[in-house]
């Protein structure tokens, strides 16, 4: 069963009194109501409240059908009111002419609407192996706020130095979350954040693998061998493409041969030749 609770304020009235030949006292009277919905519109409650000077005083409850005075000071209302079928009424059917109308009309942008979270795994340090941390899992932009997030370290849910940030609004509905896992890295370790919502089919999952640092050197020289080895690639065809042309790209621009040569073997060594050598 789903339990919502969306606040319309009907009739929401906020009146600042001042007594007269007093000082600066303000009197603040607010009546308010809520909607809370189970399971849908299945089962609708409508409560509303009269407020003074941030005090309840007076309440209608559609599950008890009448004004009850919460405080002596609502009592009188509670009585007239109560003597006004009409009004009674009135209220009664609000849990259908605004509940549950307004349920429809606004459904589709709120309880029903769906934000898929974004997950990303962070180390708070880059520190060697066997060395204390902290992972960072942050979970952002996702609606409805329920979420579930936990850690696993080699598939083993990890629940001790589990620590969270507090739920996070970011003004467009939308919420995010940091949920940090303390740990100390050994060698082939696997660290998952993994995250359970209501926009999911199934749950996200992102890994962190423990590397030591040599690894790391080794897995960046790498990637970088691969980056130049693609450029190198790319000038090479480019230069072919040329030469199926008839004229090199050097003799374009008025170069010569040994112009050419001579470029190239600079190019290759990163380094200037000096006249003369």
């Amino acid at each position: 069963i789903l339990k919502v609770e969306i606040r319309f304020y009907l009739h929401l009235t906020e009146l600042n009194l001042t007594r007269t030949g007093s000082s600066a006292e303000d009197f603040v009277y607010q009546f308010k109501g809520m909607c809370y919905f189970t399971n849908g519109t299945e089962r609708v409650r409508l409560v509303a409240r009269q407020i003074y000077n941030k005090e309840e005083t007076l309440r209608f409850d559609s599950d008890v059908g009448v004004f009850v005075a919460v405080t002596e000071l609502g009592r009188s209302n509670a009585q007239s009111w109560n003597s006004q079928k009409d009004l009674l009424a009135e209220y009664r059917a609000q849990v259908d002419t605004l509940c549950r109308h307004n349920y429809k009309e606004t459904a589709r942008f709120t309880v029903q609407r769906r934000v898929a979270p974004t997950v990303t795994i962070s180390p708070a340090r880059t520190e060697a192996l066997n060395h204390h941390n902290l992972l960072v899992c942050s979970v952002t932009d996702f609606y409805p706020r329920q979420i579930k997030v936990r850690w696993f370290r080699n598939n083993q849910e990890e629940t001790a130095g589990v620590v969270s940030t507090p739920l996070i609004q970011n003004g467009d509905w939308t919420c995010q979350i940091l949920v940090m896992l303390e740990m100390t890295p050994q060698r082939g370790d696997v660290y998952t954040c993994h995250v359970e919502h209501a926009s999911l089919q199934s749950p996200i999952t992102v890994e962190w693998r423990a590397q030591s640092e040599s690894a790391q050197s080794k897995m960046l020289s790498g990637i970088g061998g691969f980056v130049l080895g693609l450029v190198f690639l790319g000038l090479g065809f480019i230069i072919h493409l040329w030469d199926k042309k008839g004229k090199s790209p050097w003799e374009k621009m008025g170069k010569t041969g040994a112009r050419t040569v001579a470029f190239c073997c600079n190019f290759s060594s990163l380094a200037p030749q000096r006249k003369g050598s």
